[in-house]
C-alpha cells in the first residue's frame, strides 16, 4: 500500500479515528474525508466513453424494445403518449394492459422526461439515459471514498473510491442496464455517509436531519425494497445523537419530509385502484413467479405476463389488483402444500445472492464457460471478502460494523423469499467494497508488522 495514502492530509492511522469528532460536514479535501473531484471526473468519462465506443446504447429492437427499460420503458411511453402511468406489459397480445403500480415511479419518470426530448425508444435516449446512470455511479465513487475515510482511515478511503471508479463490476450497471440501480446506490451509499456524519459531530444536524428525509423518500420511489433500512439507519444515529438538543424535532421532521415525498404517489394509487398501495403493488404476482409449482430458487420468466401471451392477456382483462391478489393466493397455496420446497429454494437463493446467479451461458463451453467462472468467481470473491472485512471489524469494534451489517443482513430478505438476480446485490456493493479495502489493508498492516517484528 502506497505510503502517501496512509499519511494523506498529515493524519496517521491512529490519529485519524481520534479527530472524527472534531471535522464537520464540509472538511477540506486535505483531511482525506472528502474524495478530491479528480476520483468523480475520471470515473465519470471511463463510463461515458465505455458506452460511446462500445455502442452500449444500441438496443436491441426484440419484441418492441422490450429489453429498453422492460416494464420501465413501456410506463415511460405510455407517458409520453398521454396513456398515464401504465401499459408495464404492453406488447404483441395486448395494447394496453392498464394503469399500474407495479414499479415505483422515480426511474419510469426520468425515463419519460428523456423519451420526451429525444425520442421513444430511440439511440439518443438510450445513450442519454445511460450517460445519467454513469452521472450517478460516478458520484458514487465520491460517496465511497468518504464512505471508506470515515470508516477506516484515508487510505481506505482513497484506494476504496479509485476501486469504484475503475472496477469493471462496479460499472457494469450504469453502462448496459436502463433500469434504477446506479440511481438506487447512490442515493443509499450517500445515505450511509451522512449517517456517519451525523453520529460524527453535531453541527448542521436539522439540515442533515431534513436531508436524511429528502434521501430516504427518493429512495423509497427508486426502490422501495430498501426500506426495510430506513428504521434501523434512524435509530443508529439516534443512539449516537440522543443526547443533543431537538434531535426528537429533527427526526420528527425528517419523518414529515420522508411522507411528503411518498404521499403524492400513494395518494395516487389509492385514487386510481380504491386501495392502499404505499409503493408497489406487484408482491403477490412476485412471489407467486419465484415461488409457483415448478420454481427452483430463480424466477419464472416463462410465466411473467411481459413473456407469456395468456398471462398478459389476463393481466390486462382483470386489472392489476385482482391480477396480483390471484396469483398471491396462488403462491400461498404452492407454499403451504410443500413448505419444505419453498425452505429449500429459499436457500437457494441466499446462496445464489452472495455466490452469483446462474445465467444460461453457464452452461456453454469454451470462452463464453470460462468467462461464466471468471464471473462467478468475482462475484463470490466480493461477497466473501466483504463479509471478513465485517468480521474483522467487529473484532476491532469499528463503530460503524453495526450499521453496515444491518445493511447486509435486511436488505436481501425479500429476495430471499421472492426472486434473486445479480443486479440486486448492487446497493450493497459500496459497503463491501470499503470492506474489501479494510480486509486486504488489515492484511498488509498484519504482514509488514510481522516482518518489523522478525527482523
Amino acid at each position: 500500500m502506497p505510503a502517501h495514502f496512509a499519511r494523506r492530509g498529515g493524519l496517521t492511522g491512529t490519529d485519524y479515528h481520534s479527530s472524527m469528532a472534531s471535522h464537520p460536514a464540509s472538511e477540506p479535501s486535505r483531511d482525506g474525508l472528502t474524495a478530491p473531484w479528480l476520483v468523480f471526473w475520471v470515473a465519470f468519462l471511463v463510463r461515458v466513453a465505455y458506452i460511446t465506443l462500445a455502442h452500449t446504447y444500441r438496443v436491441r429492437p426484440y419484441d418492441d424494445h422490450f429489453a429498453f427499460g422492460f416494464e420501465g420503458g413501456r410506463i415511460a411511453r405510455a407517458l409520453v403518449e398521454g396513456s398515464g402511468y401504465a401499459d408495464p406489459f404492453a406488447n404483441s397480445w395486448v395494447r394496453h394492459s392498464g394503469p399500474t403500480a407495479w414499479l415505483p415511479p422515480l426511474y419510469p419518470l426520468l425515463m419519460a422526461g428523456v423519451f420526451k426530448l429525444f425520442g421513444v425508444y430511440t439511440a439518443s435516449s438510450a445513450w442519454v439515459i445511460l450517460v445519467i446512470n454513469s452521472l450517478f455511479s460516478a458520484f458514487t465513487a465520491r460517496t465511497v471514498w468518504e464512505l471508506g475515510a470515515r470508516f477506516a482511515g484515508p487510505g481506505c478511503g482513497a484506494w476504496s473510491g479509485w476501486l469504484w471508479a475503475l472496477y469493471p463490476a462496479a460499472m457494469q450497471y450504469s453502462v448496459k442496464w436502463i433500469w434504477e440501480m446506479s440511481i438506487t446506490t447512490a442515493l443509499f451509499a450517500w445515505v450511509l455517509v451522512l449517517a456517519l456524519r451525523m453520529r460524527a459531530d453535531a453541527k448542521n444536524q436539522t439540515k442533515r436531519w431534513l436531508l436524511f428525509g429528502l434521501l430516504w423518500g427518493l429512495i423509497a420511489l427508486s426502490n422501495s425494497s430498501l426500506l426495510l433500512f430506513l428504521p434501523v439507519c434512524g435509530i443508529w444515529i439516534l443512539l449516537g445523537t440522543h443526547k443533543q438538543r431537538f434531535v426528537l424535532r429533527d427526526a420528527t421532521l425528517a419523518a414529515v419530509v420522508f411522507l411528503g415525498c411518498i404521499a403524492p404517489w400513494t395518494i395516487r394509487n389509492e385514487r386510481v385502484f380504491h386501495a392502499f398501495i404505499p409503493m408497489r403493488g406487484n408482491f403477490g404476482a412476485e412471489l407467486y413467479l419465484g415461488n409457483g409449482p415448478g420454481a427452483n430458487g430463480l424466477l419464472m420468466e416463462y410465466n411473467h405476463p411481459a413473456q407469456a401471451g395468456d398471462q398478459a392477456i389476463l393481466y390486462a382483462k382483470m386489472g392489476e389488483v385482482r391480477y396480483v391478489a390471484m396469483r398471491g393466493a396462488l403462491a400461498r397455496k404452492a407454499i403451504a402444500a410443500d413448505p419444505l420446497h419453498f425452505v429449500a429454494d429459499t436457500l437457494w437463493r441466499v446462496y445464489f445472492f452472495w455466490a452469483s446467479v446462474p445465467h444460461d451461458s453457464g452452461s456453454s463451453s469454451g470462452l463464453n464457460s470460462i468467462g461464466e467462472d471468471f464471473r462467478i468467481l468475482n462475484y463470490a470473491l466480493i461477497s466473501v471478502a466483504g463479509l471478513l472485512g465485517l468480521a474483522l471489524a467487529f473484532a476491532r469494534r469499528k463503530p460503524a460494523a453495526a450499521l453496515f451489517a444491518w445493511a447486509l443482513l435486511l436488505l436481501p430478505l425479500p429476495y430471499y423469499v421472492i426472486n434473486v438476480a445479480a443486479r440486486f446485490r448492487h446497493p450493497l456493493e459500496p459497503i463491501l467494497c470499503v470492506l474489501v479495502v479494510y480486509l486486504f489493508q488489515s492484511a498488509e498492516r498484519s504482514q509488514k508488522q510481522a516482518k518489523n517484528y522478525l527482523g
